[in-house]
């Protein structure tokens, strides 16, 4: 199941299932609503989305009206998620999935979200998506393919064949927007060659792996599973994290892996990653890729959860085809 397209004059709606919209700068919040706006979208704010507490979020009760309320509005048509943070996944038992299938919107996230996006799509089959928060709209510099990639999967295109940007940051944006340090982009490369096809689960590996031994774990079966991970995850923690989602019943029929670029202060390095991979024996049957343009570095691009993806992965070339 997946939401009508967006189109000019729609209403999109922000929502902090996660962290609030308190540790957002007026001048951030500002940026980026200009952003959404140059863009045909109206922009509204759910009640609770700034409210705080000593989580710098908010109670579980207002999350779920929150997200409730912008489901089952007439009017909203696209809900993005302020920003990520640790808490996301409190708010699984209390949903409402009915609500949810019953008036299907296009929410998009990452980071903490993950847990959000995942459970709709295992507890409703409706596609959501894991790009940029609506705080990531206020990146003034090196944001064109991150809106680009969101316009496109969000407006119109039945299928987005994904290319690599021709620059990455992995700056503290949010701090100095006129001071930043971008990177050539070398693009994927390839760990494990082959070609496959599959439906699209995954996103923040961490996250991800909360929902493990839950109702609101997607089926793994016919998936080709996209993972990455922020600077809180070494390669010793990100190796045991992987080797936890491999143990799931089902991991058997993952039909490929699709793997986030890494932030520096990860310490995670081509060769250490690919010690990582080669150590799974259940790897060594799919292709497997890695550096893309999504996770915790910009520009990312959007994809479904529950979206459908192609993957070759050939001597030196890769290719990566998304849709819904």
């Amino acid at each position: 199941m997946k939401a009508d397209l967006l189109k000019p004059g729609d209403e999109i709606r922000i929502v902090s299932p996660s962290r609030s919209m308190s540790i957002i700068t007026e001048e951030q919040i500002r940026l980026a609503q200009k952003q959404l706006e140059s863009m045909g979208f109206t922009v509204s704010y759910s009640k609770n989305s700034s409210v705080s507490d000593d989580f710098t979020s908010s109670s579980v009760q207002d999350r779920v009206d929150d997200l409730h309320e912008a489901f089952l509005d007439a009017n909203v048509k696209g809900i993005l998620t302020t920003i990520g943070g640790y808490n996301c996944n409190q708010l699984l038992g209390s949903l409402d999935y009915s609500v949810i299938a019953a008036k299907p919107k296009r929410l998009c996230g990452y980071s903490d979200i993950t847990a959000l996006s995942n459970a709709i799509y295992a507890k409703t089959g409706l596609i959501s998506y894991s790009g940029p928060h609506f705080s990531t709209f206020a990146m003034k510099y090196g944001n064109d393919y991150t809106v680009d990639c969101f316009n496109r999967m969000m407006t119109g295109n039945a299928s987005l064949r994904i290319e690599p940007a021709a620059q990455w940051s992995d700056d503290a944006w949010f701090l100095d927007q006129e001071n930043r340090s971008f990177q050539t982009n070398d693009g994927p490369y390839i760990l494990n060659e082959g070609m496959a096809e599959g439906t699209i689960i995954g996103g923040n590996l961490c996250t991800f792996n909360l929902l493990q031994g839950t109702p609101f774990m997607p089926s793994l079966s016919d998936t080709i599973v996209f993972i990455e991970d922020d600077y809180e995850s070494q390669p010793v923690t990100f190796d045991r994290d992987l080797q936890s989602l491999i143990h799931q019943r089902g991991f058997e029929y993952v039909k490929g892996l699709v793997i986030g670029r890494f932030q520096r202060s990860s310490n995670m390095t081509r060769e250490l990653l690919a010690k990582i991979i080669s150590s799974k024996a259940e790897l060594a049957r799919i292709p497997v890729i890695a550096n893309l343009d999504f996770g915790h570095t910009s520009p990312m691009f959007t994809f479904p959860i529950g979206g459908r993806a192609t993957l070759a992965a050939r001597g030196m070339e890769t290719s990566l085809t998304i849709f819904e």
